[in-house]
């Protein structure tokens, strides 16, 4: 069974910078996609970012994200590391939130255990 293994959170300032990196160990039957979650205080768990991966060497990823984050959030993927990253940059307070990474295989779903972000003077 594969694992995801979240790294990266921490306490930032508003206007700051954090790199969260998802580190897959094991593999993933079919995968087709991997993606950030996250769940703020109080609030149910949202689509942050994801991914879609093509079964092809010569597929280029696609990355689709959510309106909050567009243009702040990056998401990318290291084929050879097996990791993905969610790099955020002009945080703000309402970006806290525990942030989870998901990866979605044809017989399986696989959460991380998640990794808190928080945004505060």
């Amino acid at each position: 069974q594969a694992q995801l293994v979240e790294s990266g959170g921490g306490l930032v300032q508003p206007g700051g910078s954090l790199r969260l990196s998802c580190a897959v160990s094991g593999s993933i039957f079919s995968l087709y996609s991997m993606a950030w979650y996250r769940q703020r205080p109080g609030k149910q768990r949202e689509l942050v970012a994801d991914i879609t991966i093509g079964g092809s060497p010569d597929y280029v990823d696609s990355a689709n994200y959510a309106d909050s984050v567009k243009g702040r959030f990056t998401i990318s993927r290291d084929k050879a590391k097996n990791t993905m990253y969610l790099q955020m940059n002009s945080l703000k307070p309402e970006d806290t939130a525990v942030y989870y990474c998901n990866a979605e295989g044809v017989l399986t779903s696989i959460w991380g255990q998640g990794t808190q972000v928080t945004v505060s003077s």
